[in-house]
C-alpha cells in the first residue's frame, strides 16, 4: 500500500478533505474545470525543456478519474485500534513469507552491507507496501495526478509529482504502460513517488534500468538508498525498543521531550527483550504509547523516525519495524495489544467537542485524533485522576460525551472473540 494511501487506510489519521467537484463525483472530460488545469499545465510544462506536441499527445483525451477523487475525499468511518492494525501487519503468514523471501535473495545481504539497512527491514517495508511486489496498484499514474492536481487542494505537490512523471516517460527511464500505481500516483514494489524514484531509485541487479517494477533488487535497493540518503538511517542502531515501565510512571511523558537512554534508565524504564539490530544507544529517545498506558511501550530512537520520512506515520513506522523484527527472529511483544473497541467518526468529532466545551485547545474539529487533541486529551485525564497517556478508548470517550454535553452514539460492536 503506498505511503498517502496508508494514511487514509488507518483511519483518523488524515482529516477528511474538500474537494472542490464533491466527494464521489468527477467532471466529464470537457468539464471547464479540468480542461482550464490542463491547458495551464500543458502552459507551464512546455517550459520545462518538453515541445507542446510531446505533452499535449501525453493528454490526449485525457478525464479526470473519479476513483481519485473518491479516494482523496474520505475519512474512514471507523478508527480501527492501532493495535489490531500492527497484529494484521505483524501476522504469522506475513512473517514467515518474509523470511522466506529474504532467504530466496542473496543479494540482499550485499544490499544491506552497502546501505547499512537491515534486509528485515527492507523486507518488511516490502511486504507492507505491496505485499512483496504482488499488490503494487493498476491505476494510470499520470491520470492520477493529473486528477489530483486539478482538484487543487494539493494541487502544488501533484504538478510537481505529474511533471517527475513526465521526465520519467520522456527520458525512457519507464513506458506509459509501466507508470501505474495507486490513486496517490505511488509506484513499484517500494510504492516511489515519481519524484522519489528520479532522486533515489538505483539500478540494484545492475541491468541498466531502475525497474521499480519488475526488480525486487531495483526496488528494495532503492527503498535502502532512500532511507539511507533522504532519511539519515544510522547504521547498526536500533529502531524501537519494547521497555517495560515502574509503577507509578508519568505516562505525561509520552510523545515528549527525546531524552537519552540514560535518563529513560534513570526514571526506570528497562527493556523488554534483547536487541535484534543493534544495542540501545544513548541516543535521544521519544517514548510512545500508541495504545495507551495498558498496552505495550516503545522507546522510539533516530532510525524510528528515518522510518517515517518514508510514511510519516507511527503505526507505520511500528508496524515495519515489528514485522522487521519478527523476520528476523525476535520474540513477540511482552506486553499484548489491548482489545479496544473502533472508534465512530462522529465520536470522535464528538470528544474533540467535549474537550473544547470544557476548555482543552483541540485545534480544528474534525475528528482527527491527533497530537494536538491528544495534549488536551492529558490535561482531561490528570484532573481526573486517570493515567494522563492522551490515549482516547472508547469508554473514554464516552465519559467525555457525558461530561461535555455531547449526545452519544449507538456502539460499535464488540471485537471478535480469540
Amino acid at each position: 500500500m503506498d505511503r498517502r494511501a496508508f494514511l487514509m487506510s488507518v483511519s483518523g489519521v488524515v482529516a477528511a478533505p474538500v474537494s472542490v467537484w464533491g466527494p464521489g463525483t468527477a467532471p466529464p472530460g470537457s468539464d471547464a474545470l479540468f480542461s482550464a488545469w490542463m491547458q495551464g499545465f500543458v502552459d507551464r510544462a512546455a517550459g520545462a525543456g518538453w515541445s507542446r506536441a510531446q505533452i499535449e499527445a501525453v493528454f490526449q483525451g485525457l478525464q479526470p478519474d473519479p476513483r481519485v477523487i473518491a479516494a482523496d475525499s474520505r475519512q474512514p468511518e471507523l478508527s480501527k485500534p492501532i493495535g489490531d492494525y500492527i497484529k494484521g501487519v505483524v501476522a504469522d503468514s506475513r512473517i514467515a513469507e518474509g523470511r522466506s523471501r529474504r532467504d530466496a535473495n542473496p543479494w540482499l545481504a550485499a544490499t544491506s552491507a552497502e546501505y547499512g539497512v537491515p534486509a528485515e527491514i527492507l523486507v518488511a517495508i516490502w511486504g507492507v507496501e505491496s505485499s512483496f511486489g504482488r499488490i503494487q496498484g493498476d491505476m494510470d499514474v499520470i491520470r492520477s495526478l493529473a486528477t489530483l492536481a486539478a482538484e487543487g487542494r494539493r494541487k502544488d505537490w501533484a504538478e510537481g509529482q505529474l511533471l517527475a512523471a513526465l521526465r520519467i516517460l520522456f527520458t525512457a527511464q519507464a513506458s506509459r504502460e509501466q507508470l501505474k500505481g495507486s490513486w496517490a500516483g505511488a509506484m513499484g514494489q517500494t510504492q516511489f513517488t515519481p519524484e522519489d524514484y528520479l532522486s533515489f531509485a538505483v539500478d540494484g541487479d545492475g541491468d541498466g534500468r531502475r525497474d521499480i517494477w519488475g526488480s525486487a533488487n531495483d526496488a528494495l535497493s532503492s527503498a535502502a538508498n532512500f532511507l539511507q540518503r533522504k532519511a539519515a538511517w544510522r547504521r547498526g542502531e536500533a529502531c524501537t525498543r519494547e521497555v517495560v515501565l515502574p509503577a507509578s510512571f508519568d505516562y505525561g511523558l509520552a510523545e515528549g521531550v527525546k531524552q537519552p537512554w540514560a535518563v529513560w534508565r534513570g526514571l526506570g524504564l528497562r527493556p523488554a527483550s534483547a536487541p535484534l539490530y543493534g544495542p540501545i544507544v544513548d541516543e535521544p529517545a521519544q517514548l510512545l504509547l500508541p495504545s495507551g498506558w495498558t498496552g505495550p511501550a516503545f522507546l522510539a530512537f533516530p532510525n524510528h523516525f528515518a522510518i517515517r520520512a518514508y510514511n510519516n506515520s507511527t503505526s507505520y513506522a511500528l508496524a515495519v519495524d515489528l514485522l522487521g523484527q519478527r523476520i528476523g527472529g525476535a520474540a513477540p511483544l511482552t506486553r499484548p495489544w489491548p482489545d479496544d473497541l473502533p472508534i465512530s467518526r462522529s465520536d470522535r468529532i464528538a470528544a474533540q467537542e467535549s474537550l473544547q466545551r470544557m476548555g482543552y485547545d483541540v485545534g480544528a474539529v474534525d475528528g482527527v485524533l491527533g497530537l494536538k487533541t491528544r495534549q488536551a486529551a492529558r490535561g482531561w485525564q490528570k484532573t481526573r485522576g486517570l493515567p494522563a497517556d492522551g490515549y482516547l478508548s472508547y469508554a473514554l470517550i464516552q465519559q467525555l460525551k457525558t461530561e461535555g454535553g455531547v449526545s452519544a452514539s449507538v456502539p460499535p460492536p464488540p471485537p471478535p472473540e480469540r
